[in-house]
């Protein structure tokens, strides 16, 4: 099951469904062949730590030597190329501060080349942490992976298409590893409202 939400309205929903999945552990399920397809781990379920990405210096890590032992936001986008994965960034940016007053982290993971981070950082001096996950391995380990049509194909860079993307997520992931809220949507389109983000962080963060 995945969980999609859209716009400002949602916000009820998307809580109602934050309060009744705890406990609810879902596999990920490889590539999908569309982005509606995708299976995301739910909450409840562990972070697949130990997958292999690297930072923008090329240097291979993992979600847990990343995170340090501490709670992290993950927010997966499509790429430098995408306008709104960039607005979602853009958003983020004005509640980072308060997250970070919560205690969180923010990694931002893309498929993405480390050359290409470094490029990014450079420009806007991100922050956040920015992890390329080149191989899709994270995101299929995550269930957000799904393959590349044509059209999207010829669209989303020529210097680096990509066959396989991330269908946009944010997860919000406690010390321990644990996904405690995610937010997934197939519509590249919708944003994930901050007011949401930051509710979502606040209630993460209680036992």
């Amino acid at each position: 099951m995945c969980a999609v939400f859209s716009g400002m309205s949602s916000v009820r929903i998307a809580f109602a469904f934050f309060a009744l999945v705890p406990g609810s552990i879902a596999l990920a399920a490889g590539v999908a062949e569309r982005p509606e397809r995708v299976q995301p781990l739910l909450i409840g379920a562990s972070m697949p730590g130990t997958v292999v990405v690297h930072t923008d210096r090329g240097v291979a890590t993992n979600l847990v030597e990343a995170m340090g032992g501490k709670p992290a936001m993950l927010i997966f986008h499509r790429g430098g190329w995408c306008p709104y994965c960039d607005m979602q960034l853009s958003e983020l940016r004005l509640i980072e501060a308060e997250l970070r007053s919560l205690g969180y982290q923010i990694i931002a993971i893309t498929p993405d080349p480390p050359r290409a981070l470094r490029a990014r950082a450079a420009k806007e001096s991100a922050a956040y942490q920015l992890l390329s996950d080149q191989s899709s391995a994270l995101a299929e380990a995550f269930g957000i992976a799904f393959r590349v049509d044509a059209a999207l194909l010829r669209a989303s860079s020529s210097a680096n298409p990509r066959t396989i993307l991330p269908v946009p997520a944010v997860f919000i992931v406690d010390a321990g590893g644990t996904v405690r809220f995610q937010y997934v949507t197939p519509d590249y389109r919708v944003l994930v409202p901050k007011e949401l983000l930051l509710v979502a962080a606040k209630v993460s963060l209680r036992p």
